[in-house]
């Protein structure tokens, strides 16, 4: 039976709910947080040729066109080489090139049927696309085989919290929390879940609990400090972002959670002005004291 590798570093989900959020509710913004994606890797198998061994650790290393090149090498030497086709169709995935990852993904699900790591990139590429009732059944039926798998959580979250079922997606990150408690992907995750979901603060300390690792993923901090900017402490979010970033990036990170929280205020009042209040409460966002984004606690 195949099985489907945590990687190293989970970097993908997270970036793409929050491009979500920015396509959603600023539209024509060209100044949105940063996207960064990375590949799952094949299945490491003991009878692999030193380009396939070569390759492989070329793609966990992020040399995604050294691992091309050996992956087609390995190929041209092995024409109906399942880990080869895996490799190459993560590596392309890993360039952007959603197409020919797709084409490539099908090609080897159709040359090893029931192979979940086919069956994980096409349902990661089918999420890039945006075609998300095909991503959240693909990511459904690997849930159903591989029901503690963090990977295939943390993809099935994606999905729900890019169609805004976020109190699902919660369910789902936080049930694979239970088997992998150190998943730091999960943890990112769970806490966008929440700020997208207009609670700031719960996901902020979610968040707390990771940023400050030396192998955080970026995405955590960068969602740390878009919590903290819808909170009204911009200083805090700005002291997370030049750590990542150029100055100039991280200030148009800041004009864009200065105008979400703005957004997001103006409807809290709208509602307020109608007697919604539950849906006053849930939309508006308050400003909070300063606090040190190194400390790993909870926001009080």
């Amino acid at each position: 039976m195949h099985s489907i590798l945590t990687p190293s570093r989970r970097l993908v989900v997270a970036a793409l709910a929050m491009s979500a959020l920015a396509a959603g509710l600023l539209t024509g913004c060209a100044s949105g947080p940063h996207v960064q994606t990375r590949a799952v890797v094949a299945e490491r198998g003991a009878d692999k040729s030193t380009d396939l061994r070569i390759a492989e650790s070329a793609l966990e290393s992020g040399d995604t066109q050294l691992a091309i090149s050996l992956f087609e090498r390995a190929l041209q030497a092995d024409p109906h080489s399942l880990p080869a086709q895996l490799g190459l169709a993560d590596a392309i995935y890993g360039t952007g090139d959603l197409a020919r990852a797709g084409v490539l993904y099908r090609q080897a699900a159709a040359a090893g049927p029931g192979d979940p790591r086919a069956e994980l990139g096409l349902a990661r590429v089918a999420l890039r696309e945006r075609r998300l009732d095909e991503a959240i059944a693909r990511y459904r039926r690997l849930a159903a085989a591989h029901p503690e798998n963090a990977v295939v959580a943390e993809g099935l979250g994606a999905a729900l919290d890019l169609q805004g079922n976020h109190a699902e997606a919660q369910a789902v990150y936080r049930a694979a929390l239970t088997h992998h408690p150190e998943a730091q992907g999960l943890k990112a995750n769970l806490g966008l879940s929440l700020i997208l979901e207009r609670r700031a603060r719960e996901g902020a300390n979610v968040l707390l609990d990771i940023a400050g690792l030396p192998d955080a993923p970026v995405q955590a901090r960068e969602n740390l400090a878009l919590a903290y900017g819808l909170l009204g402490n911009a200083e805090a979010a700005k002291s997370i972002l030049a750590a990542d970033m150029p100055a100039a990036s991280a200030e148009d990170n800041l004009s864009f959670y200065r105008e979400l929280r703005e957004r997001w205020s103006d409807r809290a009042d709208s509602a307020a002005s109608t007697g919604d209040t539950a849906a006053s409460r849930a939309a508006r966002v308050e400003a909070v004291p300063s606090a040190s984004p190194a400390i790993a606690g909870a926001i009080e």
